[in-house]
């Protein structure tokens, strides 16, 4: 069966590069030292080349969201994204109210940096603070200090940024509650119109996942989680996603676009791209992923291989987990229509896989809505395994 109609488009750049590797980051990254030189232009023309390639599944689409993540994003110039985002402008119609995403970390600026990447078009920022508590944040491997945290915003709010996210990690080595709380207070003096609250987790292939830190209690972490939930709520933020919070108006576009299932390209070193091909191999949906190595995806350049490493289609028998393990993380789920418009498959489906997480009561009993209830959102995995082996 073919997709009816294309869903929204995105864009996601990766920028591979950053200072020191995390323990706890389990991301494409490669650590190069303080005062490296990067490959910015041979790296940009890389990036330009890959888009080239990817532009036959745009569809003719405008894009609605570009989000520049890593690794560390901020580690290269203001001029590189300019020339990064006027080319995409040139392959690309733009949504005229499009949101671009740059990730940046504290302890990789310098002293107006962000004015520049505002003038090349980018108009928010997520910033990796993680922690305001200089001993938490020399714990997880980071190399600012609180400090330089809310140094960052007030710099970014002088540069123009009216839309800030604040990423903050709970749970750490030895946190308390009031150490959590206390990381949650200094986040919303700086006054972030979104809040990326996440507990951190012990990832295969990390430091901490060889070398496991005491983290706290499991009944520590739900104090955490329940009393930081209250306060975001008193200080007006919605939770929308598992965990991102928003003032009104300010969720991510593009992180909605993504758990709402729609397309996104991915170019750079490790990208991953999710596309809606009619008729592809009896395939409505293609992922594709792009070489992971910097040196290796830079000598792509040349290659008449191109830089994708992989691709796979979605077929039937897995489509209702996919589409399930985005949609399930909003709290107020998606419209069952949406299964229909962006997967172009039957209803029944869908619904034939649902059936045991509804005898559960994971799901609201909603004929309308695919939305997780306040149980199934606290066991989003058994959640999610009902629906993989219902059906």
């Amino acid at each position: 069966m073919r997709v009816a109609a294309l869903p929204p488009l995105a864009l996601y750049v990766h920028v591979p590069w950053c200072v020191r590797k995390c323990p706890y980051c389990d991301f494409n990254s490669h650590g190069v030292g303080r005062g490296a030189e990067l490959p910015e232009a041979e790296y940009l023309a890389a990036l330009i080349a890959d888009l080239d390639a990817d532009l036959p599944l745009a569809g003719g689409r405008e894009l609605v969201s570009v989000f520049i993540g890593g690794g560390t994003p901020s580690l290269m110039s203001a001029a590189f994204y300019r020339d990064l985002l006027d080319a995409v402008a040139e392959r690309l119609p733009l949504a005229a109210d499009i949101e671009i995403t740059l990730e940046a970390n504290p302890g990789t600026l310098e002293r107006g940096r962000f004015a520049g990447y505002r003038q090349a078009g980018i108009n928010r920022l997520s910033l990796g603070v993680q922690s305001f508590q200089d001993h938490q944040l020399s714990a997880l491997g980071r190399i600012h200090s609180g400090r330089d945290a809310v140094a960052a915003v007030e710099e970014a709010r002088e540069a123009g940024f009216e839309n800030l996210n604040v990423d903050l990690m709970h749970g750490l080595p030895g946190q308390t509650p009031a150490l959590a709380l206390d990381d949650l207070e200094r986040a919303l003096a700086l006054g972030p119109e979104h809040l990326s609250w996440y507990q951190l987790t012990l990832e295969p292939n990390t430091e901490f996942h060889s070398h496991p830190p005491a983290l706290p209690r499991e009944e520590v972490l739900w104090d955490i989680q329940d009393r930081g939930h209250e306060r975001l709520q008193v200080a007006g933020f919605t939770r929308y996603e598992i965990s991102a919070y928003a003032l009104a108006g300010r969720r991510a576009r593009h992180n909605l676009n993504y758990w709402r299932f729609g397309d996104y390209l991915g170019i750079g070193a490790g990208a991953h791209g999710k596309l809606s091909v009619p008729g592809l191999g009896g395939h409505a949906i293609e992922r594709r992923w792009k070489t992971r190595q910097p040196d290796a995806y830079l000598r792509r350049l040349h290659d008449p291989r191109g830089f994708v490493a992989g691709r796979e289609g979605i077929d039937a028998e897995e489509l209702p987990l996919e589409f399930a393990m985005n949609a399930l993380r909003l709290t107020d789920g998606v419209p069952l229509s949406d299964w229909q418009d962006t997967t172009g498959r039957p209803a029944a489906l869908l619904l034939d896989r649902l059936a045991a997480a509804r005898k559960k009561g994971l799901l609201v009993e909603d004929a309308g809505r695919l939305q997780a209830s306040p149980q199934g959102l606290l066991f989003l995995n058994e959640l999610l395994a009902s629906i993989d082996t219902s059906g």
